[in-house]
């Protein structure tokens, strides 16, 4: 479809106005502007541009689209027209995809489109769960109300996730330096004792200095190819997670972990009563609720839960049965959600159970830090100082043989 640009008095104001607009002709653009009570004095259609920018990897930032919904929601408290919001915030933002997307979706909104279906062309900024909350706050009339809102459970969200990512981080920061420490030992420092012992002509080495001797020739013979498999590794190891049915094998597996499973479990629990909280005191309905919820708990086992019962109680049951039989959820849970659904409460007890879950989720990251920390201190002395004994063996041997002699 073209694009026109325009040109305008507005009749409300009486200030020059211009902008751009899809359009199939010029009358149409001259309509909608009258519709919208300006004047236009010039119309022409936009030439075709090379498109030559990289596209969004990864996404918006979270951040930015917590910014731009805290804003977003004061501009439409303050009685800003939705377009002009939508020009002030797109002006303003600093992320150049994030802003080249706001300009998009005020383009639509003058073309006609509601702000829900503007927002749900860009799925790398707008989820499902920021479209279907848009959706209900445009139909109810309280779209500031539902954007600050969202704007809460994406902060939550945001800090919610970056625990949880710290929890994982920092053990797999510290295994992966090992490893390299230990390759780095195998490789440089290792044979330079080696061609020492040869030199001083130290006879037969001790059996610990022989066996980290013949793993540092090994390592030096294979280093290409131990390279190529710790990508190949890690490379599998993505692509299998991302495959639907070992997804799910490995997400039941973390729900069962000794350390991890806790925490990934009250995590899931956090996020599904925070986010469906959230959707029904919006006045979305249930069943589409949890069919939106599914999706953000980041985990395939959960996820299958809540699709159980969403289906059960599309059939008439209530929510407590479905849930307590998953076996998923914790049965203090399972009662407070019976408990807020028999008086009619449901959303203000699941943002009970999401504060008390939130703070269990800190509480269980301290724990876990506190606890790995000590191992993991421990795993490096063994493996690094292991690795320096066994090559001072034999220095230690011959000064034993000298003082003899």
């Amino acid at each position: 479809m073209p694009v026109f640009v325009w040109e305008g008095e507005s009749q409300a104001e009486g200030e020059m106005r211009q902008g751009e607009m899809q359009a199939d002709s010029r009358d149409e653009v001259q309509r909608r502007l009258r519709q919208q009570q300006i004047s236009p004095s010039n119309i022409e259609k936009k030439s075709e541009e090379w498109d030559i920018s990289i596209p969004l990897v990864g996404g918006v930032p979270t951040k930015n689209v917590v910014v731009f919904t805290r804003q977003f929601a004061t501009m439409i408290d303050a009685g800003l027209p939705l377009i002009q919001c939508l020009e002030l915030l797109g002006e303003a933002e600093p992320h150049s995809g994030f802003q080249k997307i706001i300009k998009e979706v005020k383009k639509d909104i003058e073309s006609g489109s509601t702000l829900a279906d503007a927002l749900d062309k860009h799925p790398e900024a707008f989820d499902d769960l920021y479209v279907s909350l848009v959706e209900a706050g445009e139909v109810g009339g309280i779209l500031d109300t539902i954007l600050n809102r969202l704007a809460v459970q994406l902060e939550k969200s945001m800090k919610l996730k970056r625990k949880i990512r710290s929890a994982f981080s920092y053990p797999i920061a510290v295994l992966a330096i090992a490893f390299l420490v230990v390759v780095v030992l195998l490789y440089k420092v290792i044979p330079t004792f080696q061609e020492m012992f040869q030199n001083m002509g130290g006879g037969e080495m001790p059996g610990p200095t022989q066996f980290v001797i013949s793993l540092s020739e090994a390592v030096q013979s294979n280093i290409l190819l131990i390279v190529v498999g710790i990508a190949g590794v890690f490379l599998g190891t993505v692509a299998l997670y991302r495959y639907p049915p070992t997804r799910r094998i490995i997400d039941r597996a973390l729900l069962r972990a000794p350390l991890f499973g806790p925490l990934v479990q009250k995590s899931a629990v956090a996020r599904f009563t925070r986010t469906l909280g959230t959707m029904i005191s919006s006045g979305v309905p249930i069943i589409d609720s949890l069919e939106i919820v599914s999706k953000t708990t980041g985990n395939k086992r959960v996820e299958e839960a809540i699709m159980y019962t969403k289906e059960q109680i599309s059939q008439g049951q209530n929510m407590v049965d479905p849930l307590e039989e998953t076996g998923v959820f914790p049965d203090l849970v399972v009662q407070m959600i019976g408990v807020g659904e028999s008086t009619g409460a449901l959303d203000t007890m699941l943002g009970k159970i999401a504060d008390f879950y939130e703070d269990e989720v800190d509480v269980a990251v301290d724990n876990l830090t506190s606890m790995l920390e000590p191992l993991l201190m421990v795993f490096l002395g063994l493996v690094v100082g292991g690795l320096l004994i066994a090559m001072y063996l034999p220095i230690f041997t011959m000064a034993g043989n000298i003082q003899q002699n």
